[in-house]
């Protein structure tokens, strides 16, 4: 059976542009374990008004964050079902990001979009180990997407 990658764009940000659809795409589908086959996901693209505001309710974080991650269930791809969940983008942020650390734009995105799809999928940074772990693998993804390696700034 192939795999059944749906992806909504929702681009409500008034001030920020987004990469295009068939890279958002792209870099979901790189991310994605090779056992789902099956995903619903969307990707929501917000102002750092919205950002803080989900940020604040979700998260108890009174800022606005490059992306937040929303599970629908987290038992979902062990039950069979599709991975569903949403990831929220605050291009503001990621501008600023990309801008502090000397990145390109779109190599900032995809390592967001990677990082939050990973997220969707249980990977997490809370430890140290997990967070080594999950930067390894961000790293791999991004690196083979064509991108440098998204945390070769932060080891200088």
């Amino acid at each position: 059976m192939p795999r059944q990658i749906q992806l909504a764009i929702q681009n409500e940000s008034l001030h920020s542009p987004i990469p295009r659809r068939s890279l958002l795409n792209k870099w979901v589908k790189a991310a994605l374990a090779k056992h789902i086959a099956h995903a619903e996901i969307t990707l929501r693209f917000v102002d750092s008004e919205e950002g803080q505001t989900l940020n604040r309710d979700y998260r108890q974080k009174d800022y606005a964050t490059n992306v937040l991650t929303f599970t629908f269930d987290d038992e979902q791809p062990a039950l069979g079902m599709p991975l569903m969940g949403d990831l929220v983008f605050c291009g503001a942020v990621i501008e600023r990001e990309a801008q502090q650390q000397g990145k390109a734009l779109l190599a900032h995105y995809c390592h967001m979009v990677v990082h939050g799809t990973l997220h969707l999928q249980g990977f997490d940074h809370i430890d140290e180990a997990e967070a080594e772990a999950m930067e390894l693998l961000e790293t791999q993804i991004v690196t083979q997407l064509g991108y440098d390696d998204p945390y070769l700034s932060e080891q200088e």
